[in-house]
């Protein structure tokens, strides 16, 4: 699995933005696909919500093969 981070400047970030912010959607368009196939996970758990509030500490992980860990800014 490819593993990346993720460090946040703000308080949290959608989903649908850190899929496109991370390149592993080229669009709105393809982030919210993926989300509405249940390609993705947060913390381990199928996420429907496109606008889910992501939080430093979180895990994203899109279609079983790229884990995206979200870390505050220091």
């Amino acid at each position: 699995m490819q593993e990346e981070h993720f460090e946040l400047r703000t308080e949290f970030i959608d989903l649908l933005q850190l899929l496109k912010a991370t390149g592993n959607a080229a669009t709105g368009g393809e982030a919210k696909q993926a989300v509405e196939e249940g390609l993705v996970t947060v913390n381990g758990e199928p996420e429907d919500r496109k606008r889910r509030k992501l939080r430093a500490g979180d895990v994203v992980e899109l279609a079983g093969q790229i884990r995206i860990t979200l870390h505050a800014a220091v």
